[in-house]
């Protein structure tokens, strides 16, 4: 089961992380990735776009999951956040920059970039989505049978 319906197993995922610069607000870098999102989702759907977030920096650390110490809430909170998008191909995601809709939106929200922008590619590794209470049920049971 994949976590993106329609996703390909060889599927690309690039990330953007945007550090808002101190004279803006959550509420601009909302709007302007708002109009940027729709614009993708309307003219690359059929060209290679699959799939994306945008997820925001709570502030919380989690002690559980981190090596690096006990932090107790990170300094970009509300001010960090990441642009996750999954295309088809990475060919396909570089001509949906090219596009002349996309390019004076992209440079919008690159105005409130205190970092600039760096956007990164990733080969998708593994996805999925959570078992239903049946298919954990199921998955303990084969554990307890099969696992060495």
């Amino acid at each position: 089961m994949s976590l993106i319906t329609g996703f390909p197993a060889n599927g690309v995922v690039t990330i953007n992380r945007v550090i808002l610069k101190p004279e803006y607000t959550i509420d601009e870098l909302q709007e302007r990735v708002a109009f940027l999102c729709e614009n993708v989702k309307t003219y690359h759907s059929e060209t290679g776009f699959v799939g994306g977030f945008v997820a925001l920096n709570t502030g919380q650390i989690s002690n559980e999951g981190s090596t690096i110490g006990q932090a107790v809430d990170s300094p970009l909170k509300d001010k960090e956040a990441l642009i996750v998008t999954f295309w088809k191909s990475f060919a396909e995601h570089e001509e949906s920059h090219k596009s002349e809709t996309f390019q004076p939106l992209f440079e919008k929200v690159l105005e409130l970039c205190e970092n600039g922008n760096e956007e990164i590619a990733y080969d998708m590794m593994w996805s999925g989505a959570a078992y239903d209470a049946e298919q954990a049920k199921a998955a303990k049971k084969a554990k307890e049978i099969h696992a060495a």
